[in-house]
């Protein structure tokens, strides 16, 4: 079957893309890969890189028999009307707990992610029922594991110039999933005998207390660092900064995902959140 597939990744350079592409190595599959870099990325896999920009200068692609994306929704929602597909053929999404979770953030810009989110969602489904391709949406909550998230590498950096990590205080849960089980699981979709066409909420194999996560990040460094406990009258102060109000609100609330149904449509089972120096580039 890898023979005959034709697989297209959109955002074949982030960290979801990164464990994608060596996936569908070991499936025996050498996808086209979307990238907007002027020089083609380094890849210890087969890809046939493409130069282009979803909805803006994209290349001329074959008929495809799935098509994964791990970049912007919206982009590639408003490529989906135009897109070459073969009958039968998979769209295959990740989206964003944002969609949820920021609904009713603080911050204007965090609730407009959130409803471009949910307007992008409803987009690609509705493209796919139309052209009778199946489909399937991850909401992934936040991502780690290829040093690329803005999450937990930037304070992991920090730290290793530094030595000092930030341990805010933090009672409401998280729940980080790797991204290589995100890949997983979009990967579990395709191959369905029956596409799940559904939006499935993931997250990792454990709900932490954000103060826990933090914990665990210094934890994974290989360096020692000096902790710096950041007490709630601090971080109330901060959160009058508009760029730390949305994260330092969130600090208190439950930001996790019911991984049932992904766990019952796909067979995916998230590692627990024990991460390592490589989740950071190091």
């Amino acid at each position: 079957m890898a023979s005959r597939m034709t697989v297209l990744v959109v955002g074949a350079t982030s960290q979801v893309g990164h464990f994608l592409l060596a996936l569908l190595a070991d499936e025996g599959i050498q996808p086209l890969a979307l990238t907007r870099q002027e020089s083609w990325p380094s890849s210890v896999v087969p890809v046939r890189w493409l130069r282009g920009d979803l909805g803006k200068s994209m290349p001329v692609v074959p008929p495809l028999s799935w098509i994964f994306s791990a970049g912007p929704l919206d982009a590639l929602a408003a490529w989906l009307p135009d897109a070459p597909m073969l009958p039968g053929a998979r769209v295959l999404a990740t989206s964003s707990m944002s969609a949820v979770s920021k609904l009713d953030s603080p911050l204007a810009g965090e609730r407009a992610l959130a409803m471009r989110l949910n307007i992008a969602e409803a987009a690609v489904r509705s493209v796919c029922i139309e052209r009778g391709a199946g489909w399937t949406i991850i909401r992934p909550t936040i991502i780690y594991g290829a040093g690329r998230d803005r999450s937990f590498t930037p304070l992991a950096r920090r730290a290793r110039r530094t030595r000092l990590f930030p341990l805010p205080a933090g009672t409401g849960l998280r729940q980080p999933v790797h991204a290589g089980d995100v890949a997983h699981a979009l990967l579990s979709a395709a191959r369905r005998p029956v596409c799940v066409d559904a939006i499935l909420e993931l997250g990792g194999g454990e709900r932490l207390p954000s103060a826990e996560v933090f914990a665990r990040v210094r934890s994974s460094l290989p360096f020692a660092t000096l902790g710096i406990p950041i007490p709630n009258l601090v971080l109330r102060t901060l959160a009058i900064h508009p760029a730390l109000r949305g994260p330092i609100t969130r600090l208190g609330a439950d930001l996790v995902a019911d991984n049932q149904a992904a766990i019952e449509a796909l067979g995916v089972r998230p590692r627990t959140f024990a991460p390592d120096a490589k989740c950071w580039g190091m």
